[in-house]
């Protein structure tokens, strides 16, 4: 009797030794290997099988048992669906974490910062898959189910329907374009930042400040928002400026661009192959005025764009003898003998 039951035990013995062996020996080595080697998407891998190897040698150990054990075709056939319930079960888990990590890392690549209600989709529709072909290799007839669900989706839809439009919403932003993770946006509301992510109901804002603004995705859709990414990331800075009316103009527009093109080679070597230009517009009162328009990488540097500029256009003014006038106004005071006259003789 007990040794009928040898090959059953030692057969899960192995395969919990396979397992531990497998998951703390031959799984972080290969890991470590294929890191070393900076591997495409070996990372994703190794994250998405992490424990399941072990789970896949504990249950091949109990598949042996179910062929090594003399027990009746009724339990037996009850242990192989289990096993092969939970297999399959992994094996979805498995694919749900490989989807949306590679969805991730898609979005990294293009848009530079990840977008969860793509990654999150992916990975409920693997999730829903794989527990349908569960049902079906179980022989549960999984097409009344589905019936069933049909009705009840619509029953939690109209229960739903705030949060559905949320999830539309964030898939209509996503489908037309008009905002994606790493926008720079200002709402009418004059809330501004950049976009760090989309969810299945809101849109996360992060200001300059580093506090975070949640907007639902329905609202979002119906704002009314500057996108300052859309066309493109680069914009145009422009600063109003005034010299005197003894400036030499052309020596005035030669130091300036000269200037805007030292702070374009601080702030982002690439852009120097856009020129900065200056137009002269307006006689003021007492200066005569021009406007600098200078590219700078995106909205966000025209800060530090503007630091840079004024510091050393102003430095510069300065060492070549440039003067950027105050307003003055002079007063005259009209006397009136007239008027000196009748005070005296009153």
């Amino acid at each position: 009797m007990i040794q009928q039951w040898i090959l059953p035990i030692t057969s899960i013995l192995l395969g919990l030794i396979a397992g531990i062996i497998g998951e703390k020996i031959v799984f972080r080595k290969l890991k470590t290997v294929f890191a070393d080697k900076s591997i495409p998407g070996s990372e994703i891998i190794f994250q998405s099988l992490h424990r399941m190897t072990f789970i896949w040698f504990v249950l091949a150990g109990f598949f042996g048992v179910i062929i090594f054990s003399q027990i009746p075709p009724d339990i037996k056939s009850a242990l192989e669906k289990i096993l092969t319930t939970i297999f399959l079960l992994s094996l979805t888990l498995v694919c749900a974490r490989l989807s949306s990590a590679f969805v991730i890392l898609f979005f990294q690549k293009t848009e530079g910062v990840s977008n969860s209600l793509v990654s999150n989709l992916i990975k409920i529709v693997v999730l829903v898959l794989g527990t349908l072909i569960v049902l079906q290799t179980l022989g549960i007839k999984i097409t009344p189910l589905l019936t069933t669900l049909g009705v009840g989706g619509l029953a939690v839809g109209l229960a739903l329907q705030e949060t559905l439009a949320n999830l539309f919403s964030g898939f209509f932003l996503l489908l037309s374009k008009q905002v994606k993770t790493g926008d720079y946006v200002k709402l009418d509301s004059d809330e501004e930042g950049y976009i760090t992510d989309i969810t299945w109901r809101n849109t996360t804002i992060k200001e300059l400040s580093n506090n975070t603004i949640i907007v639902p995705n329905s609202k979002l859709a119906s704002a009314i928002f500057i996108n300052y990414h859309l066309p493109e990331k680069q914009i145009t800075l422009t600063m109003n400026v005034g010299v005197s009316y003894d400036s030499d103009l052309e020596q005035v527009e030669r130091i300036t661009i000269e200037i805007a093109k030292e702070v374009m080679q601080e702030i982002e070597s690439d852009l120097t192959i856009k020129e900065p230009y200056m137009r002269f517009h307006t006689f003021n009162d007492f200066s005569i005025d021009f406007t600098l328009y200078m590219p700078v990488n995106e909205y966000f540097d025209q800060r530090i764009g503007k630091h840079l500029f004024v510091k050393k256009l102003h430095k510069r003014y300065q060492q070549e003898g440039i003067s950027i006038p105050f307003p003055i106004r002079d007063v005259f005071m009209h006397h009136s003998h007239n008027n000196d006259n009748l005070i005296q003789q009153n």
